[in-house]
């Protein structure tokens, strides 16, 4: 049986499904995934270190998550111009001419954007949360058609690099930051959590509630664990179109095994798998 190494960088990651994800991948093809968990302080690298030593320690690739998104962006090279633009990568391929990075953040958003809430273009968006997927889902956002967005984040400086990475990419995008949420969900279409508000440990939490969310059409968390967060529990009570933390999840890693692999999964037996396991989960 063929074997790749695979690994995911970052802090906190103790509980990530992606280990899950990519070995159960594998196994339906025939490959043995060695998936490990690599935490830069625990190893006493930094994050820079650590993405050399897996290149040479026989790694195929390694998955990127908070807080090292940005920081090894400047480690790789970046073909796509939008994920130039907006500075962050989530996977690395290690290549014979160098690491190429890629961001599946925001292409796994838009197949889940596709596939769940159809081809209509989002139009105008309020993001919470301007962190690394907040940044990858509004570049998705404009990319779908968005033409308006607005950016909550409690580091309002943050929000404003984003907001000003978004207008050197597209001069017409209508752009408001605001540490105000009243102001930033109103008149959204689409109200999206990039924040991890509603993760276990604080599952009852939500930024928003049912009524804040009224007037809006549709919603995403990108909490996936557990999938029917508080925030997505409240969009539903404003009958709002939901879109799971789950669907992104899913779809980036569908891409970033297919840049590891080069294999387009068939997506079935590996969504019922992990939506098994993930359930299995919660309920113990």
């Amino acid at each position: 049986m063929h074997t790749i190494r695979l690994g995911l960088i970052g802090d906190n990651i103790a509980d990530s499904k992606a280990p899950l994800l990519h070995e159960f991948a594998g196994q339906l093809h025939g490959i043995d995934v060695t998936y490990q968990r690599l935490v830069p302080r625990k190893l006493g690298l930094t994050a820079q270190e650590l993405l050399v030593f897996c290149r040479e320690h026989d790694f195929y690739g390694v998955n990127v998550t908070y807080p090292y998104k940005q920081l090894l962006a400047s480690e790789v090279t970046i073909t796509d111009e939008s994920v130039q633009a907006l500075g962050a990568i989530n996977t690395v391929l290690f290549e014979p001419g160098g690491p190429q990075g890629f961001n599946t953040d925001y292409s796994g958003f838009i197949a889940a954007y596709c596939a769940i809430l159809g081809l209509k273009p989002p139009r105008r968006s309020c993001i919470l949360g301007a962190g690394g997927v907040g940044s990858a889902v509004a570049f998705a956002l404009v990319q779908l058609g968005a033409h308006a967005l607005s950016l909550f984040d409690l580091d309002t400086a943050r929000a404003q690099a984003l907001g000003q990475a978004l207008k050197r990419k597209w001069s017409g995008l209508e752009v408001n930051v605001t540490n105000d949420i009243n102001a930033a969900v109103d008149g959204a279409e689409g109200i999206l959590n990039c924040t991890p508000v509603g993760m276990a440990g604080m599952e009852h939490a939500a930024l928003v509630n049912a009524d804040q969310l009224r007037g809006a059409k549709w919603a995403f968390d990108a909490v996936y664990t557990p999938e029917h967060t508080a925030f997505i529990e409240n969009a539903k009570a404003a009958r709002l179109a939901t879109l799971s933390g789950f669907e992104l999840f899913f779809f980036q890693g569908l891409h970033a095994f297919r840049h590891f692999t080069g294999i387009d999964l068939e997506q079935a037996e590996l969504r019922n798998k992990l939506r098994e396991v993930l359930r299995s989960g919660a309920a113990s």
